[in-house]
Parts: structure tokens; C-alpha cells; sequence
């Protein structure tokens, strides 16, 4: 069992929350964490890149001039890819890099994710944000009291929307509701900060969730 402190908005520790790791798959899968980063990072890809080849080109096929007895090095058409204003090489052209794995798959690397950031000491419950109004000054508040300093995920039992307004203008905070987390995004922020409900919600075993 892990013990979590909760805290309050004052950053004073309030509670405790025991988390069983057998319902978080007992271990860090650090294969699996691997293919879930992967797929987390081709699935951000846009893949609009584009750029014309020879063949998209607007120009005559027309050699330019002939084979021998000019003296000058032999030329083909104008829209050969050593000139200027021809067409590019290996042109390059849309593509779709998206990657998906199974949902045991997806959850099982999600819970994984959260087992590492409690083992690390960067998972921080707090009890509940209760924002009467979208105050951003009051959300940089609570950062500060639980000495929040970098990059963080904030972790929610659902959709508040005095939460998302508070946070959405300061740097490197996102904000997710639980049945929305996934690996990639628990990794790539330093700590993760759920609120009381939201970790209860992740570590019932009998709770439904589905990943992006």
C-alpha cells in the first residue's frame, strides 16, 4: 500500500489515501510505457507537410535542348529537380501517423504511468478545488502553497469549468478529467495533482474508464 496525504487549498495536510499498487498493475512496465509514449507523440503529428514533386510541376516536358554539340553539360525538361522552379525529390506528401494500441493495452500503460509518479513522490492530492469563479490569481495561489514550481497535470473527477478557465492562461499546466488521462500526458508533465475524488475514481477497481 501507498499512503497519500491530501491537502487543502492552504497546502496543510488534511487526510491520508491508501492506494493498493495491485490495482495499478502491481508494477512500473517501462516496455509498455515506452509504446504508449510512441504513440502519445505520432499521434500529435500532423502530417500536412507537402511539397511538389517533378510531376506536379507546371512546365513543358520539352527537352530543353539537344543530347550533343553544344558544349554545355546535357539538360533534361525545366522541371528537372536541379533547377530553379523545378519540382523537389522525394517530395514529400500527407500522410496520416497516427498509431493506436488496444484499450487493456492504453489503460494498463495509464495506470502504470500513475504508479511511477506516486513512487517518485509527484502525485499530490488535494481535497477539492471549490472555485466559486474563474480566478486564475486564486489557482496560482494553490500552486504556490503546494509548491507546485514546474510543469503539471491537473487531474479532475469531472468537468468544472471555473477549474479549466482558472488554469488555462498559466504555462505549463493542462487539466484533464480522470476518464481522460492517458500515459502520454501523466509523463509528460513533472507532477501530477488529483484531486481527492479524481484518485479515488482512478483506483476503484469497479470504475469504467475509457482513454483518448
Amino acid at each position: 500500500m501507498i499512503d497519500v496525504k491530501v491537502y487543502n487549498r492552504e497546502g496543510k495536510e488534511v487526510d491520508t489515501v491508501s492506494v493498493n499498487e495491485e490495482i495499478l498493475g502491481g508494477r512500473v512496465r517501462p516496455a509498455l510505457l515506452k509504446q504508449a509514449i510512441v504513440m502519445y507523440h505520432a499521434n500529435q503529428r500532423q502530417g500536412t507537410a507537402a511539397t511538389k514533386s517533378r510531376g506536379m510541376v507546371q512546365g513543358s516536358t520539352r527537352k530543353l535542348y539537344r543530347q550533343k554539340g553544344t558544349g554545355r553539360a546535357r539538360v533534361g525538361a525545366s522541371r528537372t529537380v536541379v533547377r530553379k522552379g523545378g519540382g523537389v525529390a522525394f517530395a514529400k506528401v500527407n500522410r496520416d501517423f497516427s498509431q493506436r494500441m488496444p484499450k487493456k493495452q492504453r489503460r494498463l500503460a495509464r495506470n502504470s504511468a500513475v504508479l511511477a509518479k506516486l513512487l517518485s513522490n509527484d502525485v499530490i492530492v488535494i481535497d477539492r478545488f471549490d472555485f466559486a469563479a474563474p480566478k486564475t490569481k486564486e489557482f496560482t495561489m494553490v500552486l504556490n502553497n503546494l509548491k507546485i514550481e514546474r510543469s503539471c497535470l491537473v487531474a479532475i473527477e469531472e468537468y468544472d469549468v471555473n477549474v479549466y478557465k482558472s488554469m488555462r492562461n498559466i504555462p505549463r499546466i493542462k487539466c484533464l478529467e480522470v476518464d481522460q488521462l492517458n500515459a502520454g500526458d501523466v509523463l509528460n508533465k513533472r507532477t501530477l495533482l488529483m484531486t481527492k475524488a479524481a484518485l479515488e475514481t482512478l483506483v476503484n477497481p469497479a470504475a469504467e474508464t475509457v482513454e483518448n
